[in-house]
């Protein structure tokens, strides 16, 4: 069996991280794959720095402090926003406007990643590739 590259959604990081029992059995297993190459977008650094300063992300000081130790330790690639990820984030038809989930979906499609996510809102694009 060949190398599967993912995605990991915000969340999917924050809970493979701290609660890995939010995660589904599907997205555990593809996580701790030696299959598995794992990305994360530099837009998730973005959400949960940005998150936590405005409160919405209470009790995560030591992921924001540590983020980048925590990444490598973690073993994630990162996959930064260039410009093809932004102009297609932004100009693509969908009734989402969550600016972070639109550079997800975009990056997920351009680099040819399985986006793993547990939100559903993603199901309405037929070629972003999900797993949960």
């Amino acid at each position: 069996m060949g190398i599967i590259s993912y995605l990991l959604d915000t969340h999917t990081f924050l809970w493979s991280v701290i609660e890995s029992s939010k995660l589904s059995d599907a997205a555990k297993n593809a996580i701790g794959s030696t299959n598995a190459q794992l990305f994360i977008s530099s837009i998730s650094a973005f959400e949960i720095a940005n998150k936590h300063r405005i409160g919405k992300l209470p009790g995560f000081d030591d992921m924001v402090i540590n983020y980048f130790d925590i990444l490598q330790s973690f073993g994630v690639i990162e996959l930064p926003v260039n410009m093809k990820h932004a102009h297609f984030a932004g100009s693509f038809e969908w009734f989402h406007r969550d600016p972070f989930d639109r550079f997800l979906a975009a990056q997920s499609y351009i680099e040819n990643l399985v986006l793993i996510t547990n939100d559903e809102v993603f199901s309405s694009l037929p070629w972003v590739s999900t797993l949960w």
